[in-house]
């Protein structure tokens, strides 16, 4: 009898642990699928508004959208996190720093993302600059890395990035950026590569105290995605957001404080209807002149 026993436990062992193994292998996949591109967005106010932030001018537009740095007055920095469904296995982690130079904005910056077995590297230089008085342009180059355990070793590539910003009255912004523009391989397979991503949105400011943001995102080997943000200022320190996006729908909230002039922090979470909460929070420090 005990030895019955002994045989049902060792099965019971191995099935979940080949289910563990089926699950991570999943989320693996997933995560392949909707990183790997290469694309990563960043900042906690970028992901509570759905990721609506191709006319966001912060230091997280290094991520979001390089021409938008432009607008940076003083050297700023600004570190992000975030937890892809709760998961260690999807962490994201990101660095942006922005310097003013006398003649356009230099940026450096770097992202992380997954957990041991699987991760993927992202670093780069940028610069951006104002072409006429409403009119600006970024440039960036990345350089991508991906590591998929010892079997599968690392992949390393570079990849171009360009952005422009156009604002059309004191209210009212365009902005358009796309990523990976050399369609650069992702394996040695000719049709494995780091997808090109395009995206084209718009804000308004309502009023002093609202802005609203609307942006369509089209990667090459995917759907189109449609996504709209609203930030609401109730007093000038904090600021209360949400957004949505389609392809697959995702509900977005978050909330941001401006402690001082130097220090914002912003936190929030994304909500997909199926994997679950996404928690994010993000902090940006702005020296003094």
């Amino acid at each position: 009898f005990s030895s019955r026993i002994r045989v049902i436990y060792n099965e019971s062992y191995l099935n979940l642990k080949a289910t563990r193994i089926i699950l991570i292998l999943c989320f693996s996949v997933f995560a392949l699928n909707a990183i790997s591109q290469g694309i990563y967005f960043s900042g906690s106010r970028s992901n509570s508004l759905a990721n609506a932030s191709v006319c966001l001018e912060d230091v997280y537009a290094y991520h979001n959208n390089p021409a938008n740095l432009s607008f940076i007055k003083n050297v700023s920095v600004g570190l992000s996190y975030e937890n892809r469904f709760l998961l260690k296995e999807l962490q994201n982690q990101s660095l942006a720093i922005a310097i003013p130079l006398k003649y356009g904005v230099l940026s450096i910056g770097g992202n992380t993302f997954g957990h041991q077995n699987f991760r993927t590297f992202k670093s780069g230089l940028g610069y951006a600059m104002l072409l006429t008085k409403d009119l600006s342009m970024g440039i960036q180059m990345n350089h991508q890395m991906i590591r998929l355990n010892e079997a599968y070793g690392v992949n390393q590539t570079v990849t171009g990035e360009l952005g422009l910003s156009y604002s059309v009255n004191r209210d009212w912004s365009i902005g358009m950026s796309v990523f990976n523009i050399g369609r650069n391989k992702l394996t040695s397979s000719p049709e494995d590569r780091y997808s090109t991503t395009m995206r084209l949105g718009t804000k308004y400011q309502l009023s002093e105290k609202t802005m609203l943001l609307a942006e369509f995102e089209k990667d090459i080997e995917h759907d189109l995605r449609s996504k709209i943000g609203i930030e609401y200022l109730p007093v000038k320190s904090i600021a209360f957001r949400g957004g949505f996006a389609t392809s697959p729908i995702e509900l977005s909230f978050g909330l941001g404080w401006l402690i001082s002039e130097k220090y914002t922090l912003d936190f929030g979470t994304q909500f997909h209807q199926l994997l679950g909460w996404s928690p994010h929070i993000s902090f940006k420090y702005v020296f003094a002149k």
